[in-house]
């Protein structure tokens, strides 16, 4: 089959970090895959096996997610939208796909509706139109009003085949932040949790017993960074590694480094063996991305979750009280972080000693292939 995926990462990367991992499964399973990015560019992120297309890039203005922002750093123009819906209308009818997937849309990404309504029509209108499947994590931002949540149903009503929800139900199922209407449920196809295969340790050690500090790839988490530095100098004796991602990472990185120094700290951007270096902590300071947290259950590294909440996000916050009943993961508020309660969390972390990795429940992104296939064969 000829699989597109539509996806914009506006913050971090982990919208497109998932969105490769599961073209990675198609492409696994024998299938041709188009993914179309939307987001600033990632160059760690690994696409091997598909064609990536990337649009003229977007990013938030923070977490004003109204607010759009050009590759430099302008409010994105009329036209500079433009160019990206007429990319996205010609890529749909020069591949021709025969499954379709939007990233999060129409559950978010609402400022974008316009380039992602127009390439629904394109695709509904080709002379063999596709599945058309949406993406979601396990937990969305909640619909601020009742409108909201009524236009993404009408939205699925007109052009989708289905919604694959990125999770187990009988651990979070989309009703913990969303509203399910019974117009909706029945188009809902579960999948499990979507993360890459666990990661080998790393083969030069890279990590051993550090405490990591990362905040995705994006430009966020410098408190958390902060924070981190203040905490080492009240724990001498640990090694800290702190992973800076985002388009000012130099500058970040300079920043800190001044702060740090004389301090067993290393500052360097965020690094593609990331995930092999994990199992070899003693501890994970992040925040609780869905990708973050697959990445921590698989590799059972004690951990100290300080949940992204800037403005009205409550994402990670509900996921991190999922995982804090887990031993050895402990969970701080951005509004209670400082170097002491990080350096105690670390400590309760490290004490409570590393958990079994979790094995099971990881296999959404082939469980999504064969729920494409499957409907593509009734199609």
């Amino acid at each position: 089959m000829k699989v597109m995926i539509v996806v914009t990462h506006l913050l971090g990367t982990g919208h497109l970090s998932r969105a490769l991992t599961l073209g990675r499964a198609f492409v696994d399973s024998g299938h041709e895959v188009f993914l179309v990015s939307g987001g600033m560019p990632a160059p760690q992120l690994d696409s091997t096996g598909m064609t990536l297309l990337g649009l003229p890039p977007l990013r938030s203005d923070g977490v004003d997610f109204s607010r759009l922002l050009d590759h430099e750093d302008r409010s994105a123009s009329d036209d500079y939208l433009s160019a990206r819906q007429t990319a996205l209308t010609e890529a749909v009818r020069s591949f021709h796909p025969q499954i379709l997937i939007t990233e999060l849309f129409p559950f978010g990404r609402r400022s974008l509706s316009a380039e992602f309504l127009a390439t629904l029509e394109t695709a509904r209108n080709l002379s063999q139109p596709p599945v058309i499947l949406s993406s979601i994590r396990d937990i969305l931002a909640p619909p601020s009003k009742p409108s909201k949540a009524t236009r993404a149903d009408e939205i699925i009503a007109a052009f989708y085949d289905g919604v694959l929800v990125h999770s187990d139900p009988q651990i979070a199922p989309l009703e913990i932040s969303w509203p399910v209407s019974d117009g909706l449920a029945p188009r809902l196809h579960y999948t499990g949790f979507v993360a890459p295969e666990p990661a080998s340790p790393h083969s030069e050690a890279e990590g051993r017993g550090e405490v990591l500090v990362s905040a995705g790839g994006g430009s966020v988490g410098q408190p958390i960074f902060r924070a981190a530095i203040e905490a080492a100098r009240k724990m001498p004796n640990r090694r800290w590694r702190l992973l800076v991602g985002g388009q000012n990472a130099r500058a970040r990185i300079s920043e800190l480094a001044d702060l740090a120094e004389g301090l067993p700290v290393t500052v360097e951007p965020v690094r593609p063996d990331f995930r092999n270096m994990l199992p070899l902590a003693a501890c994970s300071v992040s925040m609780c991305g869905y990708n973050t947290a697959m990445d921590l259950l698989q590799s059972g590294t004690p951990s100290v979750l300080i949940p992204f909440d800037d403005g009205k996000e409550v994402e990670q916050s509900l996921r991190a009280r999922t995982l804090s009943k887990l031993p050895a993961i402990e969970v701080i508020n951005s509004a209670a972080l400082t170097g002491h309660t990080l350096a105690r969390a670390v400590a309760r972390a490290i004490g409570d000693g590393p958990r079994a990795p979790m094995t099971e429940g990881f296999g959404g992104a082939q469980r999504s292939v064969d729920i494409a296939e499957s409907l593509m064969g009734v199609r």
